[in-house]
């Protein structure tokens, strides 16, 4: 999971990534997470706290390098959620 954190530009480091991971920030359909090598596959739906936000991610693909970019846009789609105190 780490590596694909990375590949997909949420974190810029691997190391980010798995500290991120090992403290709980990071849950994979709905279960929390602890364990950086974790497999991820297309599907599977990450929530990730990061940043002083929180981010829903579906994988979309798997790289197997850190690309550019819009190359790296394409391994996920994000759900938007609504921040705490916005309503419609």
């Amino acid at each position: 999971m780490d590596k694909w954190l990375c590949h997909a530009r949420i974190f810029k480091t691997r190391g980010l990534a798995a500290a991120r991971i090992e403290a709980g920030g990071i849950r994979v359909n709905g279960q929390p997470c602890r364990k950086p090598g974790r497999a991820v596959r297309p599907g599977d739906v990450l929530t990730v706290s990061a940043y002083q936000r929180v981010r829903v991610l579906t994988v979309l693909g798997l790289s197997d390098r850190r690309g550019p970019a819009p190359e790296a846009q394409l391994l996920y789609r994000e759900d938007l959620i609504d921040p705490p105190g916005m309503s419609r």
